[in-house]
């Protein structure tokens, strides 16, 4: 790949073999048994092409490593010249990269491109979105499980690029004990117990209470986090005065754009938020040819 621009904030690299997996994955699924019949039909194997990729919306970018990877994956020598790097926010009709070599493989590959990047770059945005209401709080904006099956890592990326943080990545990297792992495991205290018993010294554990006498509870247990579900912004300000720091607290459960900065003001550490992955509308993005040639 050809850069003109590096990453614009600290963000993870991600996993090559993750990328290329689901790129060969998308493409194969698009082609199918016969491949793009449309292309190979009317456009000729030596063709070659330049064209542009542009925001037909203002937002953040995310996914450029998958785009490149789909435009190469079809042929070796297409070059791909990133204008701008994932991470940046811009407005309607900037020119984000510029694709140029075989024209049949452009044309293929397309449409895949697009879809990761429009996909990931609309987390990026409403996370941005997000962050930006509550600027200035000591609140962090993160993210859910609630992800797309097979593209949890690329959402998650997404958000860090919009500026949030990510929660657990799965079940298996953090301790979460939730109502129904309380109730199964016979109260908290015996969660807690067993959550400590099995986990290793670099696991975190974080337990959900649904009360504020939930919350006195568990705290001499000694959780890491303690997640906040469904409180008001009156009870998350009380929650922060009970815990007095000994644990991080996490609000979450029904997070709106409109309520976020209420619920940062009371001092709470992280604010989950399942619609940034759910929800998030694709961001407008476009593929122009500016010429052909033989």
């Amino acid at each position: 790949m050809t850069s003109t621009v590096s990453r614009s904030i600290d963000l993870p690299q991600l996993p090559r073999l993750l990328i290329e997996r689901a790129v060969e994955a998308a493409l194969a699924e698009d082609l199918g048994l016969a491949g793009d019949i449309t292309t190979d039909a009317t456009v000729p194997e030596d063709a070659t092409i330049s064209a542009v990729i542009a925001a037909r919306k203002a937002g953040v970018i995310s996914g450029l490593d998958l785009a490149e990877a789909a435009f190469r994956a079809l042929h070796e020598g297409t070059a791909f010249d990133i204008l701008v790097c994932d991470g940046l926010q811009v407005r309607a009709g900037t020119e984000i990269a510029r694709v140029s070599g075989n024209a049949r493989a452009i044309l293929t590959a397309e449409r895949v491109a697009l879809n990761f990047m429009g996909r990931m770059s609309g987390i990026a945005t409403l996370t941005r979105a997000y962050v930006d209401a509550v600027s200035g709080t000591r609140a962090t904006i993160v993210d859910t499980r609630k992800t797309t099956p097979g593209l949890r890592a690329f959402e998650k990326y997404a958000v860090r690029c919009g500026g949030g943080g990510n929660h657990r990545t799965g079940l298996f990297d953090a301790i979460l004990i939730k109502d129904n792992h309380i109730v199964a495991a016979g109260g908290a205290a015996a969660a807690m117990k067993a959550a400590r018993a099995n986990a290793g010294h670099m696991v975190k554990v974080e337990i959900e209470v649904d009360t504020l006498d939930q919350l006195r509870e568990v705290l001499p247990l000694g959780p890491d986090a303690v997640l906040l579900d469904n409180m008001n912004p009156e009870q998350l300000r009380e929650a922060v005065a009970i815990t007095k720091g000994k644990a991080l607290l996490e609000a979450s459960g029904g997070v709106k754009l409109e309520t976020v900065r209420g619920i940062a003001e009371t001092g709470v550490d992280l604010i989950s938020v399942g619609a940034l992955t759910h929800s998030a509308q694709v961001l407008d993005l476009g593929l122009d040819f500016e010429a052909m040639g033989r």
